[in-house]
Order: C-alpha cells, then structure tokens, then sequence
C-alpha cells in the first residue's frame, strides 16, 4: 500500500538530512576560525557545541533504531522474530520460483497465508504458531520479496500473482481455505476473477484481512488528495525508486538504523504494537528491493477486482481495523455487501497491522471460520 513507502520516503529525507548537518558541523567545527592573538600571532578557534552537536547527531543517525521503538511502541510480552522454517522453492504459475513453508500435519485441513506487500512469510510467526496445531499452514513469499524469485524479467502484476496462488491451491491437494494480508487479500480476490473454477471444490472459504477491492489509493485516508498527486508526484518518485535502487537500498538502510523508518510504519499500527513487532515489520520493507516495491506499488494504482466474489459458492470472513488508514473500514464493508455468505468482523483499536497487533483475535476468526468450513468437506 503506497502511504507508508511515501511516509518512508519523506522520513529517510528527513534522517538523510540530518546526516549531511552532522558532516557539515564536524566540517566547520575542524575548520574553526583564524583570529589574531593580542601578539599578532594567528590562532585558530573552535566552537566545541559544533562538535557535541555533531556527535550526537551522527549517533542518532546510525543507533537512532535502538530507541525508537521503546518510545513508540510497547514492551514485549510475546516477541515476533523474522524466522524460516526449513521451506523449499516450487515453480509458480507465472514462471517465479515461490519460497514455500509447511506447517503443522501435512494430512490435515489446509490454509494458505498470503502476506502483504513489502514484507514476507516470516511475518506470519503468530500464526503459524496458533494454527498449525489444528491445521496444515502453508506461507509463501511473493515474487521479488523474501526468499522468491520473479519470472525472468517479469514485474509485479496481481494476475501473476494469482497464478502463483493458484498453483499452491494445486499443491495443497484437496479442500483449501486462503488467507490473505492486504495485497495478499488482493491476490485472493484476483485469484476469484481469474481463476472462478478453483472455488467452491478446492477453495472452500477466504478470510481477508485489511484489504481493499480496487486501487487502493481510492479506499486509503485523504484518498482524494492521493488520486490528485497519483501522477505529478507518485507515480515518478515510485519510478525513481525503481532507477536507482542502488541508492534508494542505502537511503532505506540509513533511515533504518536512524529510526525513521521505524517511524514511518508506526502509522500502520494502532494502539497495542509492541516493540518487536514494529521492528520484524520494518526490517522486511527494509531489506525487500525498494525498486520491487516501489512497481508492486505502481501495479496496486492499475489494479481492480471489484466484486470478483460475488456469486462465488466459497463464503467469506472480513476483517478489518476500525482504526486503519491504509485500508479504511469502508473498502471491507463494501467487499461484504457485495460478496454473498461474507461476513465482516471488526477489531477496535488496530490499524493495518492489526493481524499482528490482535494477533490473539485475529487468528482465533480465522480457526473458527476455516474449522467450520474445511468440517463441511469431511
């Protein structure tokens, strides 16, 4: 979803910034200034505060991560960490090569968990842990992120991405239920436009949780003043990205260390993220490729499937943050009105992130909703 990259943008300008006072005020506290001595003799000045200011400066632009987080999250109780977990690589639809974990029994009730945009499997730590003791739990990586390949020379598109997904409802080899996070419900939804065979047989149920139908630029806050700076602003500094990703990678690497990237996507959470979880989900749309981002982004502007559910036999479960920005509450309550057997369950207090922020509520809809469907196929 674009607002958080533009906010990493503005945020790692901001720390880029910062850096160069420090050079600069190292530079000019070395350089001083000549005076003349009451013997005539010339003598070079310093103003120490350059120095200390410098100093501080610069740490902050290199440790700043370490106490960001305790600032603007809260305190563990139950850490997440990007962990893997013996996957191996399959051939996707579309030609990539799609990093795949199995969790859980391999004969049981199956769910496929799609992750959103910027971030990888390792995301889904909490879920995997809560259902893979009822569940068999396949997690893959998008194309182009985590431990995925793309097609060679391909770019991200959601109809490639559907064929990938397609092709593991394939290897799951019987009864299904999807779950998928923001563009990975996106993906689910594009799977039911192009591919409307596999529900009802294979695909028995989806759960989609902050997630929109159609471009989201048109379901995110101030999405007006979004569609109004699409093409002066958006759209070239999403492609500049994709230019020189040399140096967009070591901008975003910077503003990671600095702590401003920890800030930027403190605005995807609510009020109950805690410090790891903030921390697992900077790091992934730090170390993921900002030019592969920067064209999932510029694919989300062309995308729509708006009522690819309705009429499908498979039913729906919604879930959605009342406090989401990125995704507000409206686009999953129009998914529901138009999706017959949809049902929508709101989460207070949680924002795009709210499948890790309410980990505990999320996850228990989701083994309720998948247990009752994958029952009726027994």
């Amino acid at each position: 979803m674009p607002l958080i990259p533009v906010l990493r943008v503005l945020l790692m300008l901001v720390s880029l910034a910062i850096l160069a006072a420090s050079g600069y005020l190292f530079w000019s506290w070395w350089e001083g200034e000549l005076v003349t001595a009451p013997d005539g003799v010339l003598v070079r000045t310093r103003d120490d505060w350059r120095l200390w200011v410098a100093i501080a400066l610069l740490a902050w632009s290199f440790l700043g991560r370490l106490l960001t987080p305790l600032i603007v999250a809260r305190r563990d109780t139950d850490p997440t960490k990007p962990k893997r977990d013996g996957g191996r690589m399959i051939e996707g639809g579309s030609g990539s090569l799609l990093y795949v974990e199995s969790h859980g029994e391999a004969a049981g009730p199956t769910l496929i968990l799609t992750h959103g945009w910027g971030l990888d499997s390792t995301i889904w730590s909490y879920a995997r842990r809560d259902l893979a003791s009822r569940f068999r739990v396949l997690t893959w990586d998008l194309p182009g992120l985590g431990r995925s390949k793309p097609a060679p020379g391909g770019r991200p598109n959601l109809s490639d991405f559907a064929a990938d997904l397609h092709s593991l409802v394939e290897l799951a080899g019987g009864p299904v239920v999807l779950v998928g996070h923001s563009i990975g419900g996106m993906t689910i939804q594009t799977l039911a436009r192009d591919y409307p065979e596999t529900f009802g047989k294979q695909v028995v149920g989806v759960v989609l949780l902050n997630t929109t139908y159609t471009n989201p630029l048109k379901t995110m806050v101030l999405s007006g003043l979004a569609q109004a700076i699409r093409w002066p602003l958006l759209e070239p500094m999403m492609r500049l990205a994709i230019w020189l990703q040399p140096l967009a990678w070591l901008g975003a690497w910077q503003s990671y260390l600095s702590g401003s990237a920890h800030l930027a996507n403190r605005i995807g959470f609510g009020r109950h993220v805690t410090r790891s979880q903030l921390e697992h989900t900077t790091l992934l749309a730090t170390r993921n490729p900002p030019g592969r981002q920067a064209q999932g982004n510029l694919a989300m502007f062309r995308w729509d499937a708006t009522d690819a559910l309705a009429g499908l036999p498979a039913p729906a479960l919604v879930i959605g943050g009342d406090m989401d920005i990125v995704t507000k509450l409206e686009a999953s309550r129009r998914i529901v009105a138009r999706a017959p057997g949809a049902t929508l369950l709101t989460v207070g207090g949680v924002n795009h992130m709210g499948f890790l922020e309410r980990a505990d509520v999320y996850n228990a809809a989701i083994a309720e909703f998948a247990g009752a469907r994958l029952a009726q196929q027994v």
